[in-house]
């Protein structure tokens, strides 16, 4: 029992699948997120507010855009 302890050395494990698990739960709640808001906007302005189809659609497609801008991935800066 003692020599499977013994087997472990930390920092020595492979952390690639969890890395990348890690990056795609962060880009699937960050977009997910996006597409959620841009479809209760549109929703709301499109049956809530009564400002049409048009009026909802293109504002949903604005905050798409702007969403799509401001929360793609940065380059890495080196320090």
């Amino acid at each position: 029992m003692n020599d499977a302890s013994a087997d472990y050395h930390h920092g020595d494990q492979d952390i690639t699948e969890q890395v990348a698990s890690y990056k795609a739960f962060g880009a699937l709640s960050k977009y997910g997120s996006l597409v959620i808001g841009v479809l209760v906007l549109m929703l709301a302005l499109w049956f809530c507010v009564g400002a049409g189809f048009l009026g909802g659609l293109i504002p949903g497609l604005v905050l798409l855009a702007l969403g799509l801008v401001f929360l793609r991935s940065k380059p890495a800066q080196d320090h």
